[in-house]
């Protein structure tokens, strides 16, 4: 027995814990020294602050390292991404986790690189699940999403120009619309087919089409940023990745003023979800008899938009979890 526990205290001491607080710009690191004590150093968070952050891991790290950051909404996972493919172990957790450890170690002090230390003692002290990077079909297809928003987002401003410009750069305007029309049409062929050529995207497509309220429009974005369904083990874990947190069950206080959402959480994920919550709210059976008790309960319709992306989300995880197409009478649990 003590020769096992002996090589376990081994196993742990040739192991590396480094906490990442990551923000847009920057990334604060920390490494948990053998003696308790930390070194850290704060990198910009782009492929240069990632290439210098892998060097200083070789310097300063030895053994097994495994870093651990917050699901913070899009700006952890280039990061996470870059280090899996470096084969270096990532665990991703939710931040209400580490604010429960936080405060259970008494405490108070909120910095970025108190946040990192946190998560380095909290990797130290626990078995985690290791993150897993999309796949190559997932990553081009968010590529491909984000850049169809670009190119949408652009149309949309040259139009508006439009309507206040001199006549004399009508033209213009014009010309650069009718270009961005020609991309935005490529940009969603290249996404049709990215879809098709990979079995398991083709396949969660097909699911999500048997979902009223889904279609061509959102489904792409719902496979790119859910990516593969079982890395969330239930669905009340990609909701809280989402940061869909069941708005109907909060004081108005505690909502974020401007969106009624959770401050933190997948931005695009819950965009993706927004304008077929609505049409769930009419097409959908179950959504649509939720929407109806929320109205009937005087809940605010923003409130109500929020609580059936929530109820959407998951529905769409159920069917991707389960592989089976939608069925009206198997209401989600969970949500």
């Amino acid at each position: 027995g003590a020769q096992v526990e002996c090589s376990a205290l081994l196993e742990k001491a040739m192991q590396s814990f480094i906490g990442v607080d990551v923000s847009k710009r920057k990334f604060d690191a920390a490494l948990l020294t053998e003696r308790g004590k930390y070194r850290s150093k704060v990198f910009d968070n782009d492929a240069k602050g990632f290439q210098a952050f892998r060097d200083w891991i070789k310097t300063n790290a030895a053994g097994q390292v495994q870093v651990c950051m917050e699901a913070t909404g899009v700006y952890h996972e280039a990061l996470a991404t870059f280090l899996f493919d470096h084969q270096v172990a990532v665990f991703v957790v939710n931040p209400l986790r580490i604010k429960r450890f936080v405060e259970s170690e008494g405490l108070r002090n909120k910095t970025d690189n108190g946040d990192a230390k946190a998560l380095a003692r909290f990797v130290a002290g626990n078995e985690l699940e290791p993150w897993e990077a999309p796949t190559k079909g997932v990553r081009e297809l968010q590529a491909l999403v984000v850049r169809l928003e670009s190119l949408q987002t652009m149309r949309q401003a040259e139009l508006n120009r439009l309507d206040i410009a001199h006549e004399a750069v009508h033209g213009s305007i014009e010309a650069v619309v009718a270009t961005l029309d020609k991309e935005i049409v490529t940009v969603r062929e290249l996404i049709k087919q990215t879809i098709d050529d990979d079995p398991d995207l083709k396949q969660r497509k097909d699911l999500l089409e048997t979902i009223p309220g889904l279609g061509d429009a959102s489904i792409p974005p719902l496979l790119a940023f859910i990516g593969r369904p079982e890395r969330f083990k239930t669905v009340k874990a990609l909701i809280a990745y989402a940061g869909l947190t069941p708005a109907v069950r909060q004081s108005g206080t505690s909502l974020d003023k401007r969106q009624g959402l959770h401050p933190a959480g997948h931005r695009e994920l819950r965009k993706a979800l927004f304008y077929p919550a609505m049409a769930a709210g009419r097409f959908n059976p179950i959504v649509a008899a939720f929407w109806q008790r929320l109205k009937a309960q005087h809940k605010p319709g923003k409130v109500i938009v929020v609580a059936c992306m929530h109820k959407l989300l998951a529905i769409a995880y159920g069917v991707l979890r389960s592989k089976r197409p939608f069925d009206p009478s198997m209401a989600p649990t969970g949500a």
